[in-house]
């Protein structure tokens, strides 16, 4: 599987029409890739929280639609990072996407953890309550969103679910960036799957973004990151080391704790 993860700046200056035009065509740049992923709230902004409330939509927006068709153009799975969600109830969720190599929704997932302890996301946004995957690729991925990573029981639920490699969304601060990057392989090497984790960088709302976009393998190698500046990471995933090393290191099989289990 060849996977771009395109590591946006997460600057906010032009108008969204013009960024999410601008995403699209990054996403109809890599032609060739299987998996597409793009970073957290990249159209609206995942430290503008101040305008969060009048620039949510429906799931079923202008920018699905512009990611739809760019899916489509392109030929690949795209992850499309996550967006703000307005529901029926008028809730708002930090919702990723998944889309086909025909545009069409294959996985909705809103975000579980909301960051912000009394503030941020924990005091505008709803939390959602579904862990998802999704069948694609010929494997399972297993998504979750910057926040997510810090709580490894989600993971542990996605790889009951099935899941071979984690897609994970984010906007993450430079400030924190080395939890980023240790956090990210602990989830590989405890799983031992996948992750693929695509985060934003420059600044945002004053907010200086981590970058640092990775791929790390099952074993909890880094296979490629990014830098600190915008770039396209792409990386040829080889799926079989999911099942290899979890024969040679069979440590999944001695858990016992699992839900609903007692010691």
């Amino acid at each position: 599987m060849r996977a771009a993860l395109i590591q946006l700046d997460g600057s906010l200056d032009a108008p969204l029409a013009e960024r999410v035009e601008r995403v699209a065509g990054l996403v109809r740049a890599q032609r060739g890739a299987d998996l597409v992923v793009l970073p957290e709230l990249w159209a609206h902004g995942a430290w503008a929280t101040g305008s969060w409330a009048g620039a949510a939509e429906p799931l079923e927006g202008a920018v699905l639609a512009a990611l739809r068709q760019a899916a489509a153009d392109t030929g690949c799975v795209l992850h499309g990072g996550s967006m703000l969600e307005r529901a029926p109830d008028g809730s708002v969720y930090n919702t990723s996407v998944v889309l086909g190599p025909d545009g069409a929704l294959l996985a909705a997932y809103r975000k579980i953890h909301r960051f912000g302890f009394d503030g941020g996301e924990a005091a505008v946004l709803a939390a959602g309550d579904q862990v998802v995957g999704v069948d694609a690729l010929g494997c399972r991925l297993g998504l979750a969103t910057c926040y997510d990573l810090r709580f490894p029981e989600l993971f542990r639920l996605l790889v009951d679910d099935g899941a071979q490699a984690f897609v994970v969304a984010a906007s993450w601060p430079a400030r924190r960036r080395e939890h980023w990057q240790l956090l990210a392989r602990a989830r590989a090497v405890e799983d031992q799957a996948y992750v693929l984790a695509c985060g934003q960088s420059g600044v945002q709302d004053g907010v200086e973004l981590a970058g640092h976009s990775a791929v790390i393998d099952p074993w909890g190698r880094v296979v490629a990151e990014a830098g600190p500046d915008e770039q396209v990471l792409t990386v040829d995933v080889d799926l079989g080391d999911v099942a290899r090393v979890r024969a040679e290191f069979p440590v999944l099989r001695d858990r016992r704790l699992t839900p609903g289990s007692r010691v």
